[in-house]
């Protein structure tokens, strides 16, 4: 009886054993799994919610005659400050007009507001109408006013001419331009297949 009583005992005694010992290994597991998702939650908080930056960006408007202004670029990033503006890289803009031929910009950097669609073109830019082109360093180009203001190193060609000014304002729906030089004492160049004129 006395043997069978040790035998309960020792058995109990192991079971205890066993339910300890697996307990331990249980909380453990418990334990490394809640650091594991402690390490995850970590890692992922690590990484940015919202970037301000976007590729292969395009943006269109349209007014009410119908005249559209798309626009693409290869980068875009929101200003913080104001996220109206967007700065651009590898800009390529179109100018439709109703009855009327596009004219097509290009450059390396541009400044875009999507409040009011005005753009300052910079760097290499080109503007290309019929068979005129324009090149430049800076161009401010405004939908509402309808008028490109160009300026920096401006050279215009067609067949015909070839024009170097430090200005060139022109109406986008008139196409009328106003050429001149910020210095007074200096003149506008024209080159003529025939002539050679300085203004």
């Amino acid at each position: 009886m006395k043997k069978k009583k040790y035998l309960l005992l020792v058995f109990f005694f192991i079971l205890i054993l066993f339910i300890f010992n697996f307990y331990n290994f249980k909380k453990k597991e418990v334990v490394k799994s809640i650091i594991q998702n402690q390490e995850n939650t970590e890692v992922f908080d690590e990484e940015p919610d919202n970037s301000n930056k976007m590729v292969d960006v395009s943006y269109s408007s349209k007014d009410v005659k119908g005249n559209k202004y798309i626009i693409n670029a290869k980068s875009a990033e929101i200003d913080l400050a104001n996220r109206n503006i967007l700065f651009l890289t590898n800009v390529t803009a179109i100018i439709k007009l109703k009855n009327s031929s596009d004219i097509k910009i290009t450059s390396n950097y541009g400044k875009y507001n999507s409040n009011n669609f005005d753009t300052i073109f910079s760097k290499n830019v080109l503007i290309s109408y019929l068979d005129n082109t324009i090149k430049s360093e800076y161009l401010d180009f405004s939908f509402s006013r309808n008028s490109m203001i160009i300026s920096k190193d401006v050279i215009f060609k067609n067949f015909e001419n070839t024009l170097k000014a430090d200005v060139i304002e022109m109406n986008i729906k008139t196409k009328d331009a106003k050429v001149f030089m910020y210095e007074k004492n200096k003149k506008v160049n024209i080159k003529n297949s025939d002539l050679d004129v300085n203004n």
